[in-house]
């Protein structure tokens, strides 16, 4: 089962939830972070704005351990992504 590297779920975990606009690696982006099951599943998705990247990822707390699955791209791409996005200053307030 694929696992996150080190600090990713605490990177995931200090994005706002619920849709907010951002920017990694020089794009602007705009991110829905959704949160089920009482904050242990996490969905994610991104879209670029005026460009046509997309990330797209479901993440878990299990009790066997952290679950990384990302949605038809690798891990790295998803993991660079989160470790590098800031949210907007006025959408993380």
């Amino acid at each position: 089962m694929p696992s996150p590297g080190k600090g990713f779920a605490g990177a995931l975990h200090a994005l706002p939830e619920g849709t907010f606009t951002g920017v990694a690696a020089d794009r602007r982006y705009v991110v829905t972070k959704s949160l089920f099951s009482n904050g242990r599943s996490v969905k994610l998705v991104a879209e670029e704005l005026g460009g046509n990247d997309y990330i797209s990822l479901n993440f878990y707390r299990l009790t066997s351990g952290d679950q990384l699955y990302p949605c038809e791209m690798s891990i790295e791409k998803v993991t660079d992504f989160v470790g590098a996005l800031m949210p907007d200053q006025s959408d993380a307030e």
